[in-house]
């Protein structure tokens, strides 16, 4: 998407302070949804279909706890503010891949662990392939909100592959190891 055809929809929040799980809940559907905070009470999020459900069910759980949003469609007025929101919009992609990338990490360092102790059961291979799978639906959904490429996004791609050839590696010493006994 060619930056300086974005446009934004920028979100205002009202919710009782009490109780404040109402709050909470639709933060955290903001924040799941890949909105950016903007400031007390306001995110912003890009105009494209991938935020859609995410926004409707934020504002529905907003109305649920007695507040209201007031959704708004925006356009940055200069080339300045659109670098700015893209700038902010990225950096909260960049944060979630290098959160990522972390994870992929600890997968591999758990393989290493598995097979260092010579763990080749059905149990601990069932274990490592929920792991990878959640690293997967992870991945799809970052890759579904990074619509203007973070930087890490290639590196995000790599750790994944290698995690995928990391469980098939390991796949195989569960198996051989099966046969064996």
């Amino acid at each position: 998407m060619a930056k300086n055809d974005v446009r934004w929809l920028v979100l205002f929040v009202r919710l009782p302070s009490e109780p404040s799980r109402h709050r909470v809940a639709v933060w955290r559907e903001l924040r799941r949804t890949g909105a950016m905070p903007l400031g007390q009470g306001s995110w912003a999020v890009p105009e494209v279909s991938a935020f859609t459900d995410g926004i409707d069910r934020a504002v529905e759980m907003a109305e649920r706890g007695d507040g209201e949003v007031v959704v708004l469609s925006a356009v940055a007025r200069s080339d300045r503010d659109d670098e700015r929101l893209v700038a902010l919009f990225t950096g909260e992609r960049e944060e979630e891949w290098s959160e990522f990338i972390a994870d992929c990490g600890k997968f591999d360092a758990e393989i290493d662990r598995e097979i260092e102790q010579s763990k080749f059961t059905m149990a601990e291979l069932e274990e490592e392939e929920q792991s990878l799978e959640r690293l997967r639906r992870w991945h799809r959904t970052i890759k579904s909100r990074d619509i203007f490429g973070a930087p890490s996004s290639a590196h995000a791609d790599h750790m994944l592959k290698h995690c995928q050839e990391r469980l098939a590696d390991y796949t195989e010493r569960v198996f051989a190891a099966l046969h064996t006994n």
